[in-house]
């Protein structure tokens, strides 16, 4: 699969940048052919040796990028090389939309099967036992807490949940 294909796409951009940062996303944006050491790719981008190795490291993390160590026999001195692997985007990708789907999931319970209290001033919420713990009224400026209508949230939830399981080919348990 070519590196130009899969960076065109911008939710894998998004992707990108959310795991190197904006440090590390000319790094990660300009995969070169080949083995490449992180020296070389500092120089040839203009960024701190630094940056690029974070970079290189959250992507080896992820399983985008690998290398190889080959020892200076003169100086004793390791030089690593990496080679850039985005084939593994979509798979990385697919397994990140799961892990949201199972927290969306959770969360989706939790708020439909607690009751909550809102200080309308603060806008802190607590659950029902919490708002009892402090007689219905707020710890910070003692407003009275209001009851809190969470259903538009939870409905929310319901049609992501929803999308993404389509998304993924999810049975649901209901159906």
């Amino acid at each position: 699969m070519a590196f130009e294909d899969l960076l065109s796409d911008p939710v894998i951009q998004k992707y990108l940048h959310e795991l190197v940062g904006p440090k590390g996303m000319p790094v990660a944006a300009a995969p070169p052919d080949g083995e490449v050491t992180d020296e070389e790719l500092a120089e040839e981008l203009d960024l701190e040796l630094n940056d690029v190795r974070r970079a290189l490291f959250i992507l080896y993390e992820n399983d985008l990028a690998s290398y190889r160590r080959l020892r200076d026999e003169d100086s004793g001195w390791l030089t690593y090389l990496w080679t850039f692997e985005y084939d593994k985007i979509p798979e990385n990708l697919e397994e990140e939309m799961y892990r949201l789907l199972d927290a969306l999931q959770q969360r989706e319970e939790y708020e439909r099967n607690h009751e909550f209290y809102l200080c309308e001033i603060c806008s802190l919420r607590f659950e029902f036992g919490e708002a009892m713990d402090f007689g219905f009224e707020c710890p910070e400026c003692g407003s009275p807490l209001e009851s809190m209508e969470n259903s538009m949230l939870v409905e929310s939830m319901e049609d992501r949940i929803d999308d993404l399981e389509d998304e993924l080919n999810v049975e649901t348990l209901g159906a």
